[in-house]
C-alpha cells in the first residue's frame, strides 16, 4: 500500500530512520554511494523488502549481478527475495558476438538508449513504489562523458517525479570527475565508507552527505554488516537526551565510604576510580553494583580486561554473590572483544541497556582497556564526553575504572581522564610493619564537599571493609609512609588503625 502523504518511508535498516528523523522523504531519488564490500546491495535489499512487509510493489533492477548472485547474497542474511521483482540488465553481454558488434554509431549511444527503454518499460509495466538500480557505474560507462550522465540522471529524476516511486540508486565511492554532478541532481546522498585498521576488523562508517528538505543527524555513524543485515549505530547526541533531575544521593552500604564520599554517590555523575593494578577498583565498582541490585534496581558492566567467569571468581572470593544477580537479570555483564570493537557499537551497547533495560548504574571496567582497543580513533576521549553527558542527563550513575602504571612509589597515567569525571577516587598500595596494605582517598567531588581524609581498605572474604582514617601515618600516597603518634596515646609508635566494617 502507498505511503501517506509527506510521512517518512522507513529504510528498513536498524538505526539508519532515527538518522534521517524518521526515513527518506517518499517519492524521490536518493544515491547510496561506497566501496565494494560496503554493504550497498545489503542495505538496498532491506529497503525493498521493507516495502514488501508494507504490501508494496518494488523492484531490483541489476545491470552488474544475477539474479541467482543476488538471491545467495539474500540467503546469506536468511531472507527470501520472495515479493522483490529483479530485472537483469546485461547490456554488455553481447559484445563478444562479431554480428552485434556497431559500425556506424558508437557502442554506448545504442546500448544507453536500448538499456534505459528496458528499464522504463518494466516500470511501466510493474508502477513500482521502490525501486534500486544497481549500478549507476554501469549507466556511467555506458555515458561515457559527464554531460551524459548527469542528464541521464536528471531524465530518470524527471521520468519518475509523480509516478509515486522512491528510487536507490547504488554507486562506487564518489569519484573526483563525475560524483559531485550526480550529487547536485538526486535528493539525497548516503556515503558508505570502510576503515583498515592496522589490528582487527575492518571498521565501517555512514555519513548523510546530502538530504533536501528533511533534518538529519550529521558526522560520522558507524555501522555493522551482520547475519540479518546492515545495522547503523547512530552518533550519540547527548543534548537530544536532556531531562529534568536532581542529583539524589546513593548510598554505599558503608557508613565510613559513605562518610568518605560526602553522602555517597550522586545520581547523574560519574566516578572515576584510579590506582594501580590490583589495589581493589573492579571489588570496589563491583560493591557498588551489588548495592543497586539490593535496592532492586538494574546495574551493567562492561568489561575489557577479563571475562564474565573471572569475574563471578573474584567477587566470589570476596563474599559477593553476582552470579545470582545476572542470572536474576539484575546486572547484565558484557565482556567486549577490543579487536572487534567499533565507538559506535560500544555506544549503543550502553545506550539499551540504559534505555530498553533500565540500568541506573553503568561500570566501565577499564578505560585503558576501551582507549587501547581503538587507537586509531583520534576523538575518542571527545566521544567518551558526550557519552557521560548522555549518562548524566538519565540521572544514571557511571562508574569507570583506569589503572596507573607502577604499583609503590610515584604512578604515571597512560591516559587523562580525570577532568571528564565528577568524583575521582584515589587507590594506593602503601608499605606498614611489613605488609602491603591499600589505602583510598576521594581527591575530587564536584557536586558537594567530602572527607579528605585517607583511609585504610581491606578486600575480605566477607566483603569491603572501611578502616579509620590514617592520621598515624606520613605519606602514605608516597607508597612509603612513615608512622607518627597519635595525640593523646602516650608516644606509642604502633598505633596502626585496623581496618573494621563501619556501617
Amino acid at each position: 500500500m502507498p505511503a501517506e502523504a509527506n510521512a517518512p518511508l522507513s529504510t528498513g535498516v536498524p538505526g539508519l530512520d532515527a538518522i534521517l528523523d524518521g526515513g527518506l522523504t517518499p517519492e524521490r531519488l536518493y544515491l547510496l554511494e561506497g566501496v565494494p564490500g560496503s554493504g550497498k546491495t545489503t542495505m538496498a535489499m532491506q529497503f525493498l523488502l521493507a516495502g514488501v512487509e508494507r504490501g508494496e510493489t518494488v523492484l531490483y533492477v541489476t545491470l552488474s549481478e544475477t539474479e541467482e548472485e543476488l538471491r545467495e547474497v539474500a540467503a546469506s542474511h536468511g531472507w527470501s527475495l520472495d515479493g522483490i521483482h529483479i530485472h537483469e540488465l546485461f547490456p554488455l553481454g553481447d559484445q563478444l558476438d562479431p554480428d552485434d558488434q556497431y559500425t556506424m554509431f558508437h557502442p554506448s549511444e545504442v546500448e544507453l538508449t536500448d538499456t534505459t527503454r528496458r528499464i522504463l518499460e518494466e516500470v511501466e509495466r510493474l508502477k513500482p513504489s521502490r525501486v534500486v538500480f544497481d549500478s549507476l557505474a554501469e549507466v556511467r560507462l555506458l555515458s561515457g562523458t559527464i554531460l551524459r550522465l548527469r542528464r541521464q540522471v536528471l531524465a530518470l529524476k524527471q521520468y519518475f517525479a509523480g509516478r509515486g516511486s522512491t528510487v536507490l540508486l547504488l554507486d562506487e565511492s564518489q569519484h573526483a570527475e563525475h560524483g559531485t554532478h550526480v550529487h547536485t541532481v538526486v535528493h539525497g546522498v548516503i556515503a558508505l565508507h570502510q576503515l583498515r585498521p592496522e589490528f582487527g576488523g575492518d571498521r565501517r562508517r555512514l555519513r548523510i552527505n546530502k538530504m533536501r528538505g528533511r533534518p538529519f543527524r550529521g558526522g560520522n555513524h558507524d555501522y555493522e554488516i551482520e547475519t540479518g543485515g546492515v545495522r547503523v549505530f547512530p552518533r550519540l547526541v547527548a543534548a537530544r537526551h536532556r531531562r529534568a533531575g536532581t542529583n539524589t544521593p546513593v548510598g554505599s552500604g558503608i557508613a565510613a565510604l559513605d562518610q568518605l564520599l560526602g553522602g555517597g554517590l550522586e545520581r547523574g555523575t560519574s566516578t572515576l576510580l584510579i590506582g594501580a593494578a590490583g589495589t581493589g577498583k573492579s571489588s570496589l565498582a563491583t560493591h557498588f553494583v551489588m548495592e543497586a541490585a539490593k535496592r532492586g534496581e538494574h546495574a551493567a558492566m562492561f568489561l575489557f580486561d577479563e571475562n564474565e567467569r573471572t569475574l563471578a571468581t573474584r567477587s566470589r572470593g570476596i563474599g559477593f554473590d553476582l552470579e545470582g544477580h545476572i542470572a536474576s537479570g539484575r546486572v547484565a555483564v558484557q565482556a567486549i572483544d577490543p579487536g572487534e570493537l567499533s565507538p559506535g557499537e560500544f555506544i549503543q551497547g550502553i545506550r539499551e541497556a540504559v534505555e530498553l533495560r533500565g540500568a541506573r548504574l553503568v561500570v566501565i571496567d577499564s578505560l585503558n582497556g576501551y582507549l587501547n582497543s581503538m587507537p586509531e580513533e583520534q576523538h575518542v576521549l571527545v566521544q567518551l564526553h558526550e557519552l557521560l553527558a548522555y549518562l548524566a542527563q538519565l540521572d544514571v550513575v557511571t562508574l569507570l575504572i583506569n589503572a596507573q602504571q607502577g604499583l609503590i612509589g610515584q604512578m604515571t597515567n597512560t591516559l587523562d581522564v580525570s577532568y571528564l569525571a565528577d568524583t575521582v577516587v584515589l587507590l594506593r598500595y602503601f608499605e606498614a610493619h611489613g605488609e602491603v596494605r591499600q589505602a583510598m582517598s576521594v581527591l575530587k567531588k564536584r557536586t558537594g564537599p567530602h572527607e579528605r581524609t585517607i583511609r585504610e581498605m581491606r578486600l575480605t572474604s566477607e566483603g569491603l571493609q572501611i578502616g579509620e582514617p590514617l592520621r598515624n601515618f606520613r605519606g602514605v600516597l608516597t607508597g612509603v609512609p612513615h608512622e607518627v603518634g597519635s595525640p593523646g596515646d602516650g608516644g606509642g609508635t604502633d598505633a596502626t588503625p585496623r581496618a573494621r566494617t563501619t556501617s
